[in-house]
């Protein structure tokens, strides 16, 4: 195996398309929190939310931008005031950051329950990744790092007939950073190369930083939930961006 590359993949956007799903959760996790808000997601909602999805780092604070949302904040307003917008719903709701993953994760779970192959279906992969996935699997190892909950990566993949054994998805159960993923991984598989494609520059520029992870290569997914000004920086930070179509080659 000496030589060869290693993938870590990012999940939602990168392997899979999620934003209807994300938002459309983040709304019913809302609903639970705030009770002005109607059952029915409003006109348009949806479409705001897929504009500002780079924003979301973790599923939990969809919940947060569906609230703005509802309350009339635009989707530039977001980009400029989510920080404190976040903030200050929070402590509107008397709940923090670990309140708002619990009623996310119940939220997905009760969707499942209800209907399964609905939730699956708002959670498409990305054309050709599966097939590519599946050709990976053949010859080298890959990894899926992510701030999902674990057993919602292991269900799409499943779903969309992708095999990856639980103890290569490194989702938010692990409690466990990206870079302390990419460490792990990097003793693991020593003398091999590391691809970590991930759509948030964010991220990729806070690993470039690590001395430690300096041999990692840093892949920015253009497909994903990233901007055209990020794209713009990821250059001049020189960071590799990649298309679909090349990633899928």
């Amino acid at each position: 195996m000496k030589g060869k590359v290693v993938y870590a993949l990012d999940f939602d956007g990168v392997i899979c398309d999620s934003a209807v799903e994300t938002g459309l959760s983040g709304w019913k996790a809302a609903c639970r929190i705030w009770s002005d808000m109607p059952k029915a997601i409003l006109p348009g909602i949806l479409d705001s939310f897929r504009q500002v999805r780079p924003i979301i780092e973790t599923g939990y604070e969809s919940v947060l931008a569906m609230r703005m949302l509802y309350c009339g904040a635009s989707a530039e307003t977001l980009y400029t005031e989510y920080v404190a917008g976040f903030r200050r719903l929070m402590v509107e709701a008397g709940s923090d950051t670990e309140d708002l993953k619990t009623i996310f994760g119940e939220t997905r779970d009760a969707w499942i329950a209800a209907d399964k192959a609905e939730w699956i279906r708002e959670n498409p992969l990305y054309p050709g990744v599966a097939e590519k996935l599946a050709r990976q699997a053949q010859s080298e190892p890959w990894y899926v790092i992510t701030t999902k909950q674990q057993r919602f990566v292991k269900l799409i993949l499943d779903a969309s007939h992708v095999d990856l054994p639980e103890d290569r998805i490194f989702g938010l159960d692990r409690k466990m950073s990206k870079a302390e993923v990419l460490k792990f991984l990097a003793k693991r598989h020593s003398g091999q190369i590391i691809h970590f494609v991930e759509d948030r520059l964010q991220t990729l520029q806070k690993i470039k930083q690590d001395p430690e992870l300096a041999d990692v290569q840093l892949l920015l997914a253009a497909w994903g939930y990233n901007t055209e000004a990020e794209k713009g920086r990821a250059a001049i930070d020189g960071i590799t961006q990649i298309s679909l179509e090349e990633f899928l080659s």
